[in-house]
C-alpha cells in the first residue's frame, strides 16, 4: 500500500496562499504538527503571512482580517484511508467520510475543521487503481 500524500490544493475562495488566521505562529505550529507540513516562506508585509508545504503542495495563511469560518481548501490526496488514519493518529478530528460525485467522477472524501475555523475537504478520485474503499 502506498503512503498517504498531498497531491494538490485549491481554495474555496480567493487565494490558497492567503487563508485567513488570527495567529500566524499558532497556525504554522498546528499545520506543521497535524498536517505534516513545513514552513517554506514567512513575511510580515503587507500582512503577516506564512506558507507551508507538503510533497510540493503549498498552503498559505495570512492575518488579513477575514473570517476563517468562511474559508478553507480542497486537498487532493493519495491513499485517503491512510491520510485519515494519519490525521486521526495526531488527534485531528475528521468527519463526514463519504462518496461525492463531481463531473461524473466519484470521490472518496472527508472533512477537517481546524482550530482556526478553516475547513478542509480531503478527497481522492475513486478508481480501480486507487483501491479507495468507502467503508468508515
Amino acid at each position: 500500500m502506498t503512503q498517504a500524500s498531498f497531491k494538490a490544493a485549491s481554495p474555496y475562495q480567493d487565494d490558497i496562499l492567503g487563508l485567513p488566521v488570527t495567529d500566524i505562529d499558532a497556525a504554522a505550529a498546528w499545520y506543521s504538527e497535524k498536517f505534516g507540513m513545513h514552513e517554506v516562506e514567512r513575511r510580515d508585509q503587507p500582512t503577516p503571512t506564512v506558507v507551508l508545504e507538503r510533497e510540493g503542495v503549498q498552503i498559505g495563511f495570512a492575518v488579513n482580517g477575514r473570517d476563517p469560518s468562511q474559508y478553507g481548501a480542497a486537498l487532493q490526496v493519495t491513499n485517503i484511508s491512510a491520510m485519515r488514519d494519519e490525521l486521526e493518529s495526531k488527534e485531528v478530528q475528521t468527519g463526514n467520510w463519504r462518496i461525492d460525485e463531481r463531473d461524473g467522477q466519484q470521490l472518496q472524501v472527508f472533512f477537517v475543521v481546524a482550530p482556526d475555523g478553516l475547513c478542509y475537504y480531503f478527497y481522492e478520485p475513486i478508481t480501480k487503481e486507487s483501491g479507495t474503499e468507502s467503508t468508515p
